[in-house]
Parts: structure tokens; C-alpha cells; sequence
């Protein structure tokens, strides 16, 4: 495998868009939203009906608003401000972007709160002086069992990826912007920059890891495993492949997201796994901006909402 086989993917649209940011990942995910080009900034947003009225507001895309210069994010807010077709803009933040919190406070007048602590890798770092001895025992003991390999043409792979990730969705009880549809997982396996993992047993596929790369940053985006793959440990063997082969790779982190639901997740089991990879954390935020108050102000007391932190307001308890 060639040392730059990553950097061709992730730069087929040009130098610093892939992954997150490129278009292509945007138009993957239109059955939420069809996909808006902030011009300025680069970054990608989805417009959606809001229920129960005649107008829109946006959203970032799923999981994080990502952008190829963040200094031009204001201008962008403020143009959308000014058409007048939007009611609001709702974002979480990518950790790793090029920002402040004064910053994103300037952008997103409205709303700004730490959201949730992503787990991240230096791999600068040599990796066994930062990797939890409970996983490196794991890793070892499942890579007695299955073979890890990257997948050159992630496409081919499609039925075995949907296959997984439909069974995480039925144990989990997965609904809203993460139940992804077949048609939107083909397109996010060919978004540039897409790096995908399987580990298989005796030729049957047990568990896939699906990465982003942006730049010298890889993402982890989705990971998803059948029932013998959680038997034989496969979570363990890909990881510990995914960080090796990114290291040898030369980049220089890794974001392996948070835990499930808004809090640090430190204390969770997805979190505990995590935090074993991992060599420190960074904030992810969420920011909101009301761009028309005058519908925003129609609709929250049409609403009938009271006092509350949700933003938009008028979408609380949207997601039950």
C-alpha cells in the first residue's frame, strides 16, 4: 500500500476539501434537508421545512459543520440573514476548526454552549504509551480471530455496510438524522476522503469502521458490528488497525467524536472505549442564530412554548 494512497482521496476536489466539508457528503444526506452552500466560508448547511408552517430554517449537516475558512463564517450568517428566507441556523461545530469561542459568539449571536467533549488522538504520541492496556489485551486477542483490512473501493462493500449498520439501528433503537437509508450510505461511501475498515471471519464481514479525512485529521464517522463481531471483539481489532494505519500515514490526529447524548460521556460505555484510545479531549459547540426574529417570534407562540434553552425553540420536542 502506497504511503499517499489517503492523500489522493481526500484531495480529488481540491487541497483542503473532503470529508465534511466537501459537497458531496452534504448531497449524501438530502433526504433531512436539501443542501446549502454558505459561499464564503465553503461549509455546507440543510435547509428544512419547518413542520406545521410555511417556512424553512437550516441545520449543519450530521455530525459536525465543518468549513475550509471559518473567518468568513459571519459574512455568510449575515447574508443569510439579509435574503430572508431562513428562520434560523442551528450547528455543532467541528472541534478542530480554526475559531474561538468569541468568535463563534460573533457569528452566532444567539446561542454558543459547550456541547459535547470529543475524544481525540495526537499521534505524535507513540501509541503504545497512550492506549488503554485493557484494549491493546483486547486488540491482541481479536486479531487471533479476524483479519483487518482497509477497503480500496469502499462501494463494493455497500449491502455488507447497510446490512451492519441496520442491525446497530435495530438494537439501538436508532431514528431522526442518524436511521440512514441505503441511498445515503452510497453516497457517503464515495465522498473524497472517505477511508473505510472491515474486519472479516472466515470470508464473512463482521464489523466495518468508516473514517473521513480531512487534511492531516482523520474522523471517526460510523462504525457498526453483527453479533459474532461483538463475540470476537471486533470493535478492539479495528481501532487498534484504523490508529495504526493513520499514524503510519503521517497525520497528525484523530477525532473519535463523544459519547451518546450531550453530557462529557466519560462515565458511559461508548465513552470508557473511547477515552482508551484516546489521548485528550476537545470541545465540540453549539451554536444557533435566529435569522428572521419576526418569524421565529410567529412560530414559538404558535408553538406555545415557555421559557427554555432549546434552540430553535420551536422545534422542542421535535425528537420526542
Amino acid at each position: 500500500m502506497m504511503e499517499d494512497e489517503v492523500w489522493q482521496a481526500t484531495n480529488l476536489a481540491g487541497p483542503h476539501v473532503s470529508g465534511y466539508m466537501h459537497p458531496a457528503y452534504a448531497a449524501a444526506l438530502g433526504e433531512f434537508g436539501s443542501p446549502l452552500e454558505l459561499p464564503g466560508s465553503g461549509g455546507w448547511v440543510l435547509q428544512r421545512a419547518i413542520p406545521g408552517s410555511r417556512y424553512r430554517d437550516a441545520m449543519g449537516c450530521y455530525p459536525l459543520f465543518s468549513c475550509p475558512d471559518w473567518s468568513q463564517l459571519g459574512s455568510d450568517l449575515q447574508e443569510l440573514a439579509e435574503a430572508n428566507d431562513l428562520v434560523s441556523l442551528a450547528v455543532v461545530t467541528d472541534p478542530f476548526g480554526a475559531y474561538d469561542p468569541a468568535t463563534l459568539e460573533a457569528c452566532f449571536v444567539d446561542t454558543v454552549i459547550p456541547f459535547k467533549q470529543h475524544f481525540v488522538v495526537d499521534l505524535q504520541q507513540p501509541l503504545d504509551e497512550f492506549v488503554h492496556p485493557h484494549h491493546r489485551r483486547n486488540a491482541r486477542k481479536a486479531l487471533q480471530n479476524l483479519t483487518v483490512e482497509r477497503c480500496s473501493q469502499p462501494l463494493e462493500f455497500l449491502d455488507q455496510w447497510t446490512e451492519l449498520y441496520q442491525g446497530l439501528a435495530e438494537r439501538h433503537g436508532i431514528s431522526g438524522l442518524t436511521a440512514f437509508s441505503r441511498e445515503s450510505f452510497a453516497g457517503q461511501l464515495a465522498v473524497p476522503g472517505l477511508v473505510a475498515f472491515r474486519a472479516h471471519c472466515d470470508d464473512s464481514t463482521v464489523g466495518m469502521l468508516l473514517w473521513y479525512v480531512q487534511g492531516d485529521i482523520a474522523y471517526y464517522h460510523l462504525g457498526a458490528y453483527s453479533a459474532r463481531g461483538y463475540d470476537l471483539r471486533a470493535s478492539f481489532a479495528l481501532f487498534s488497525q484504523a490508529i495504526e494505519y493513520f499514524a503510519a500515514q503521517r497525520l497528525q490526529w484523530l477525532n473519535l467524536g463523544g459519547a451518546a447524548g450531550t453530557g462529557d460521556g466519560q462515565t458511559s460505555g461508548l465513552g470508557r472505549f473511547k477515552e482508551g484510545w484516546s489521548t485528550g479531549v476537545r470541545t465540540a459547540y453549539f451554536c444557533g442564530r435566529i435569522l428572521d426574529p419576526v418569524k421565529y417570534e410567529v412560530l414559538v407562540r404558535a408553538k406555545r412554548v415557555g421559557s427554555t434553552d432549546y434552540f430553535p425553540a420551536y422545534r422542542l420536542g421535535e425528537f420526542g
